[in-house]
């Protein structure tokens, strides 16, 4: 017998999720005013109380919710409590959601069911990264009145984002520098065929001051306006980093630079392909559990 889903709230990655489980599983979503799924095979519920049965899992969005209270549920005129939510799953059932706080967690934790945070995986932490890089490189090619080869580009850190932005930009024949603050990030700079630089040095290095295009991943403020005035005026500045960001947004629009603080790329500019990448992770969780 098939796992029997429910699909609550989300944005547009949510719709390509239910898609994909729905060819192996039956699936019912709720959250949604009317039913955006292309599937004739997915049930669409009103509200939680229309939800014809209870789930093995229930798959909450990312980020499960802004105030831990209400289902975060942007295709939904009405509110979706958390807390009536966990009496839509079986006692030994699952909930998955990304980003879950403690008091969500607890929520469903405390009525048996067990609580699992996709977003905290590998596989999907480097399928997003990609998905951000390709999402940045859309960014820097509308906004950019030159092209990518031959332009030089830095970029701030060297976790997976930077890695995979590196990868993209060698096939444009962009001039890349990195700088971070581990030796061993140098390092891994160098091995990947790019310049490497120390970031408490940055104030003092052409890679700043010629750079056509910087993007930071780095979470935390890097581009203080000191730094920000040793940039040329025609560079862009892309900031992928979450909150609270890697740049002085304020700053960089007094010095007239051109900032953009790109967050949460993957569910706007790849919502099908990264809606696909939460549904096999959720699969690959599940069948770990299985082994």
């Amino acid at each position: 017998m098939s796992e029997r889903y429910i699909i609550a709230g989300g944005d547009m990655r949510f719709s390509a999720l239910a898609e994909q489980l729905s060819e192996k599983a039956r699936v019912c979503t709720v959250g949604f005013d009317k039913n955006i799924f292309g599937s004739e095979r997915i049930i669409a519920a009103e509200s939680v109380m229309s939800v014809p049965y209870r789930a093995d899992c229930l798959v909450l969005p990312l980020p499960v919710s802004s105030d831990g209270i209400t289902l975060n549920a942007p295709f939904y005129s009405g509110t979706v409590s958390l807390s009536e939510l966990t009496s839509c799953v079986k006692k030994d059932g699952i909930v998955f959601g990304g980003r879950i706080s403690p008091g969500v967690r607890e929520m469903f934790s405390s009525k048996g069911i067990e609580v699992v945070d996709y977003f905290e995986r590998e596989e999907l932490a480097v399928l997003n990264a990609l998905a951000t890089a390709e999402g940045a490189l859309q960014i820097a090619l509308e906004e950019q009145p030159v092209i990518i080869s031959g332009s030089n580009v830095l970029i701030l850190g060297m976790g997976r984002i930077a890695k995979s932005l590196i990868r993209i930009l060698q096939g444009f024949g962009a001039h890349i520098t990195v700088s971070a603050r581990k030796y061993s990030d140098l390092a891994w700079a160098e091995v990947f065929g790019c310049e490497a630089a120390e970031i408490s040095e940055l104030e003092n290095c052409e890679a700043l001051s010629k750079a056509d295009i910087i993007f930071n991943t780095v979470p935390h403020l890097i581009l203080n306006e000191d730094l920000l005035k040793c940039c040329n005026k025609s560079c862009l500045i892309i900031d992928l980093a979450s909150k609270p960001g890697g740049m002085d947004m304020e700053a960089a629009g007094r010095l007239g630079l051109r900032a953009i603080w790109a967050l949460s790329l993957p569910g706007k500019t790849a919502p099908v392909s990264s809606g696909r990448m939460i549904a096999q992770t959720i699969e690959n969780i599940l069948h770990e559990k299985r082994r």
